[in-house]
């Protein structure tokens, strides 16, 4: 039970490793985009964001409470010019009127008669107290038809965003002498006073608006995406209806003709305004879909949109556009930083990694979408960008990287490991074994095997001598058993040589009878072989030719030889000894397998005619090798 729980506490303190040290950048990232959006550097992309939530969403019915008359370029060609004479206007406000409208918004500038007909117009604003004529209060002003009522004129002024896009509706400012209303305005307040509706200020929010119990959300400074922006007056975020035609529209030539249903005029709201494309009363916005030109609306048709969005969330309980509190904002962008940190750490692959990160973005998008619909603008666009940046680059490529590292220590390890037993396998095994052989011989003298079992320790002392003063740098040397450490920056046909001297200078039964001993190894560009492999290439000689000593019973020969050829390269030991005597597969024939697949090559061990045995490791070589070395470095027969 405790070693299950040891177990579970290294796999919690490893895991903590790892997030201490890879989750670094991905914190990081979330840190500044934070910093980045409280700067306001990310306000073009939630305002993106935002327009496409609003294309995003279902076509809407249209608004029966509002009917828009536009004077469209036949309705010039028919009038004959341009301005619209003062007379055409107040003609067209009378056949209106008697349809009964509740509210009549005329969106035109008349602050400068426009003979023939001004007087006459004059008397109908005036008269007409269901009227509503307009003014423009920011720069650059201009003043409302003389002699009408100041409750019964609303200012046209559109607020725009940096990009030049309306997202904002400016409901009343405060002015020199008292206190302004928009066109929008002054119409929602005439239409629902006649329902028994009428404005107030708000409960929750003393400077807000309301109407009944509906509390018209104000935007302030760091509303949604916004940054530090100027919130002067009463504003709200524009709701826009979706659809390419939420209203009903009729043109100045219907109207003369009576060509249409009076019911779309009676107990309505009319707005009369342009929709002439040669009259630039346009109002810029990505967020309306079918809009012609494109991405315009008609002034007419935003103050449409402006009134409708009020009078159908007091109505019809619409939901207006409203953002959370700034904490909340930056809670939710943290928690998509951290869902980015894990989805790093559990799929670290790039495939993975784009499959999750778009299956997540997915899901935050939709989750966004589902909030916008019932009222709520929520922060979308840092979090993608958290998600780009940390789900598919720095937090996968952090925690791919820490893995790494932590599988290279435990390669390194176990290389180690194989090594170790490797130096144990070729030294002190080799001489128990070929103790216990003699043991079992009759007669064998026990100083003789006092001397074996003498040697046995100290080889195994000098492997455990060697282990411990083992450093860095000692990735580049090879312990040999008789106490010789090679320099593995050395070519290797001289460190074969000396494999091969050393080994045969050992104490083995069959190495004493030997005759003929005989060894050539051409040298091989070192660009060929890593330092790894030329040690284990050197542990296979030395397993080898331990072998020839231990086993190659009656062998009076041995011969080592490495010879390039057709661009392979091939390492044989060959003895004239008994033969193979056993099928079995020992260690080191599985550890000179294992050699021969690293190296995309071949090992074979089988007997030869008449007698011995043939061991022998081939490898291909990527290029060709340089010239052969001189003479003096390939060994002579010794």
């Amino acid at each position: 039970m405790v070693k299950g729980s040891d177990t579970v506490w290294k796999k919690i303190k490893k895991e903590i490793s790892i997030w201490r040290q890879a989750a670094l950048p991905g914190l990081a990232v979330t840190t500044v985009v934070v910093i980045a959006r409280l700067n306001g550097l990310l306000q073009p992309l939630e305002w993106i964001a935002l327009d496409n939530l609003f294309r995003l969403r279902p076509i809407e019915p249209t608004d029966n409470r509002i009917t828009i008359i536009g004077i469209n370029e036949k309705d010039i060609e028919s009038v004959g010019t341009y301005p619209i004479p003062d007379r055409e206007i107040a003609v067209l406000i009378n056949k209106v009127q008697s349809y009964q409208p509740k509210v009549i918004g005329l969106d035109l500038v008349r602050n400068v008669p426009i003979e023939p007909g001004n007087q006459e117009l004059a008397n109908i604003l005036k008269n007409n107290k269901n009227l509503i004529a307009i003014e423009k209060v920011l720069p650059t002003e201009y003043p409302p038809p003389p002699n009408i009522p100041p409750d019964r004129i609303g200012f046209s002024d559109v607020l725009l965003d940096r990009d030049g896009n309306a997202r904002r509706l400016l409901l009343g400012t405060p002015s020199k002498n008292d206190y302004k209303l928009s066109l929008s305005s002054r119409l929602v307040q005439n239409y629902l006073i006649t329902k028994g509706i009428s404005l107030e200020n708000g409960i929750h929010d003393p400077e807000a608006m309301r109407f009944a119990r509906v509390e018209i959300p104000r935007v302030l400074p760091n509303t949604g995406g916004y940054v530090g922006i100027d919130t002067g007056g009463v504003q709200t975020l524009l709701n826009w209806r979706s659809g390419e035609e939420p209203f009903q529209t009729l043109s100045l030539n219907d109207i003369k003709a009576a060509k249409f249903e009076p019911e779309l005029l009676r107990s309505r709201i009319v707005l009369i305004g342009m929709t002439a494309p040669s009259v630039p009363d346009y109002v810029n916005t990505n967020a309306v879909i079918g809009l012609k030109p494109h991405n315009h609306i008609y002034g007419v048709k935003f103050h449409a949109q402006a009134t409708s969005q009020i009078i159908s969330a007091v109505l019809d309980k619409r939901p207006l556009l409203r953002a959370w509190s700034d904490g909340w904002e930056y809670l939710w962008i943290i928690t998509w930083g951290i869902i980015s940190i894990i989805i790093g750490r559990l799929t670290q692959s790039a495939f993975k990694n784009l499959l999750t990160t778009g299956i997540t973005s997915f899901i935050l998008i939709g989750t966004s979408y589902l909030f916008f619909i019932q009222g709520w603008w929520i922060p979308v666009a840092p979090n993608l960008l958290i998600l780009c940046i940390n789900g598919v680059g720095l937090s996968a490529f952090a925690f791919y990287q820490r893995d790494r590292a932590l599988q290279s220590q435990i390669e390194e390890r176990q290389r180690a490991i194989e090594n170790t037993f490797t130096y144990i396998h070729n030294g002190p095994l080799q001489t128990l074994a070929n103790t216990l052989r003699c043991i079992q011989e009759e007669d064998f003298p026990l100083d003789k095997i006092y001397s074996q079992l003498t040697r046995l320790n100290q080889e195994i002392r000098d492997v455990g001598e060697h282990l411990k003063s083992e450093s860095v740098n000692e990735e580049e040397s090879l312990f040999l058993v008789s106490g010789l450490k090679l320099n593995l920056k050395l070519p290797l046909h001289e460190l074969l040589y000396e494999v091969y001297t050393s080994t045969l200078k050992r104490d083995l039964p069959h190495f004493e009878n030997l005759k003929l001993k005989a060894r050539s190894f051409d040298p091989i560009d070192e660009q060929h072989l890593n330092t790894e492999q030329k040690r284990e290439l050197c542990q296979f000689l030395e397993e080898a030719l331990c072998n020839v000593g231990k086993h190659a019973i009656g062998a009076k020969s041995i011969q080592a030889t490495g010879k390039e050829s057709d661009g392979k390269y091939t390492l044989s030991i060959k003895d004239n000894g008994c033969g193979i005597n056993s099928n079995l597969e020992n260690n080191g024939t599985k550890q000179a397998v294992n050699l021969a697949k690293k190296l995309r090559g071949n090992f074979k061990r089988e007997s030869v005619t008449p007698r011995g045995t043939l061991c022998e490791l081939t490898w291909p070589l990527k290029k060709h090798l340089l010239p052969t070395l001189p003479t003096q470095n390939k060994a002579p027969f010794m």
